[in-house]
């Protein structure tokens, strides 16, 4: 069996002052506070989910 290939990414700005939408979409991810981190599983729709608030987070380690 593969391994399946993860993501690791950090909160670096609030969703403060943004749509509710876009702190839902962190909370999906996993973050809710600034600095926190979080590895999850690479899939389409955690790409999607992290185009949405790629101005909140980055990617610390890409694998």
């Amino acid at each position: 069996m593969a391994s399946k290939k993860t993501i690791t990414i950090e909160q670096i700005r609030s969703p403060n002052r943004r749509p509710e939408r876009q702190a839902d979409t962190l909370v999906g991810l996993g973050l809710n506070k600034l600095g926190r981190r979080t590895t999850l599983e690479d899939t389409p729709a955690t790409r999607g989910m992290l185009k949405k608030v790629s101005h909140l987070v980055r990617v610390v380690d890409d694998k």
